[in-house]
């Protein structure tokens, strides 16, 4: 795991002080309240002009190419405000794209990527959980027929990076969301983030929307974001410790803080452990794909593993330290248990990926 450089720190530093002063908890409760748009244009129009949306986009194609390591501190600061935004989705289909579109493909989206100007997102699940492996959508004649769920951002996106059977071979399009036969489900999920069911009918496939990898494309592509997502689901963790923290302090029962009873004190301890210990994890996996290591695989499954163990322990206990309060909708801490959740179950929860983590090291 190699330390931040100077500049990394800096842009750290920069997500920190945008997502508290300008996308602040209580920015996501009036979205949440107003029950209209999925995101703020408006915030992410700002995250465009600060160049978050080109952080791993080629230099070549208007983007910034300053790492994945990179993207991983912004995602992370934004997962501790919640922040709602198309920023995660679209970086996992820039990536399907960058691995394995065409020359054409990558000229059409990469650069309105990199500007902000177009989302992304990934349609692979056909059922409730996550099972990339299961692929009954498929191409008959050069049309795409089938039916994918639960696609993060799927309502909002104008590409979509498909699974579908060819030939008997699971393989990757990048199908535009306006393609005549494409239609889209919004769904209300308890997270208030944008998700849809996205149904193909007879979409005829360009040759330009194709692309080159097959199987192992698709497992570049979901490792890649798999290890976005822990980062995002760091930053939650890390807020919801530090917001627990700081109430133990101030929150007095029997004439002292509630922070001063060793049982709190040991249940804070272990969270702050398995904080430290998952941090480590996420970002030797964030490293490790800017260095193309070979053990990539393993380690999204390391880190996705063990942040959804860890989340889960610190989302239950805000709210039971919390108490009352913690159950209200007043509070932000049901907006993170909520949340936390969700992400649980998105690209592998933690029993899938501690199967995939043994089967990939031959147990």
């Amino acid at each position: 795991m190699v330390a931040l450089s100077e500049e990394q720190t800096m842009l750290r530093d920069m997500a920190r002080d945008w997502a508290f002063e300008q996308s602040p908890v209580s920015a996501f409760r009036k979205l949440r309240d107003a029950g209209e748009a999925r995101f703020d244009p408006a915030a992410w129009d700002q995250m465009a002009e600060m160049g978050w949306t080109g952080i791993i986009i080629p230099e070549d194609h208007g983007g910034l190419d300053f790492g994945h390591r990179s993207l991983g501190v912004v995602l992370e600061e934004l997962g501790r405000t919640l922040t709602p935004s198309p920023l995660l989705s679209t970086a996992i289909a820039a990536n399907a794209i960058v691995l394995g579109g065409s020359g054409a493909a990558q000229v059409e989206w990469l650069p309105r990527f990199a500007e902000g100007a177009a989302t992304g997102a990934l349609a692979i699940d056909e059922g409730p959980r996550h099972e990339p492996a299961k692929v009954d959508a498929g191409v008959e004649d050069g049309k795409l027929s089938g039916r994918k769920q639960f696609v993060q951002d799927g309502s909002v996106a104008d590409v979509l990076i498909v699974s579908g059977m060819e030939s008997g071979a699971v393989q990757l399009f990048a199908v535009p969301a306006d393609a005549e036969g494409v239609s889209r489900q919004a769904l209300n999920m308890m997270d208030s983030r944008d998700s849809a069911h996205v149904t193909f009918d007879s979409v005829v496939i360009q040759p330009d929307w194709c692309l080159e990898g097959g199987a192992q494309l698709l497992e570049a592509v979901l490792d890649r974001g798999r290890i976005y997502l822990a980062a995002e689901m760091l930053g939650i963790a890390q807020q919801a410790f530090d917001t627990t923290v700081e109430y133990l302090k101030v929150r007095e029962q029997f004439g002292q803080p509630i922070g001063a009873f060793q049982a709190l004190q040991h249940r804070a301890a272990e969270m702050f452990r398995e904080i430290e210990l998952t941090r480590s994890c996420i970002e030797a996996a964030l490293d490790a794909i800017d260095d193309g290591a070979d053990e990539l695989s393993q380690l999204a499954s390391l880190a996705k593993a063990r942040i959804c163990e860890t989340l889960n322990l610190v989302s239950r206990e805000m709210i039971q330290m919390h108490g009352g309060i913690g159950m209200t909708d007043a509070h932000d801490a049901g907006f993170y248990l909520k949340r936390a959740r969700v992400t649980e179950a998105m690209l592998g929860n933690a029993a899938y990926h501690r199967d995939r983590y043994a089967t990939l090291l031959g147990f």
